[in-house]
């Protein structure tokens, strides 16, 4: 009976998130001002009291996402035992440091460059994603390939849900030719750009330099990366992992089944939100989750 924590990544901020660990934990709110201090700016203040549109700012919304998950994981304190760890996306990072591969500052500070990079990117070559539903993973990666622009799956979130990422019309070919395919649903997303495809490159190169230059240790426990879905311990192969990332799908579907089949019989979701609980109960629906 293995116990697994899970943390989400963009997409899963709200407004006035975080307030109520500011408010209610001496360590919550001595970690949020410190925060504040790291990047320059209160995002206490956009998080507390920001609008929707004001979080969905990239460069606020993975800091935000990443506080909220690593501040909650701290307040836990002894009740914070896990077996083995992933986190989606962004989320790898809030695991890292809720794990103690990484210090909260230093993951602050990659989040935070993450972020930048990534809108940088995303300014450079007008790009989206589209959420695929109903069809199986095979013949959406079949379309995408036979497509001549850029387009590829880029997050495999639980069986016959999968989100493709690319240029604007890559994602508009691809969705005609899946849906023409016998999609139940393919929806283009709110988002800045191609996460996880080619055309984050520039963002890659730009935070390799950084996680390079970052000390990391090895975690408390194993941590299953998005790039292979595979439990690792050793610090230089996360890291490489953690680089890899911004340009490699998300296996979550993978790491879901790895984990269960490592044992993992409870996920808890620490961060804000509760889709992770949702996809694990995709993959089996004999799992308890909850959040933390």
């Amino acid at each position: 009976m293995k116990k697994a924590y899970v943390f989400p990544g963009q997409g899963a901020q709200f407004a006035g998130m975080g307030k109520e660990l500011y408010e209610n934990s001496t360590k919550g709110k001595e970690l949020f001002e410190k925060a504040n201090e790291i990047l320059g700016f209160k995002i206490t203040d956009i998080m507390f009291n920001g609008t929707d549109e004001d979080l969905r700012q990239t460069k606020v919304t993975q800091p935000a996402v990443f506080l909220h998950s690593v501040i909650l994981a701290t307040t836990l304190g002894d009740k914070f035992v896990p077996d083995m760890v992933a986190g989606h996306s962004l989320g790898e990072f809030s695991a890292l440091v809720a794990t103690q591969s990484l210090s909260f500052e230093d993951g602050l500070i990659l989040v935070s460059k993450r972020a930048t990079a990534m809108q940088k990117a995303c300014e450079a070559e007008p790009s989206t994603m589209a959420a695929i539903i109903g069809i199986d993973d095979k013949t959406v990666e079949d379309i995408c390939s036979s497509i001549s622009e850029v387009v590829v799956p880029a997050n495999y979130n639980s069986p016959g849900q999968l989100v493709i990422s690319g240029s604007l019309k890559g994602i508009d070919l691809a969705c005609e030719k899946i849906k023409a395919a016998g999609a139940k649903r393919a929806l283009p997303l709110k988002v800045g750009g191609a996460f996880h495809s080619p055309l984050m490159e520039p963002a890659k190169q730009e935070l390799a330099q950084a996680i390079n230059e970052t000390s990391f240790s090895s975690p408390i426990c194993p941590v299953y990366q998005n790039v292979n879905a595979q439990a690792m311990v050793e610090p230089e192969k996360i890291k490489q992992n953690l680089v890899e990332q911004l340009t490699s799908p998300v296996l979550w579907t993978q790491i879901m089944k790895n984990m269960i089949s490592d044992g993992a019989s409870t996920f808890v979701e620490v961060g804000p939100g509760a889709v992770l609980q949702g996809l694990v109960k995709k993959v089996s629906r004999d799992i308890e989750a909850y959040s933390a």
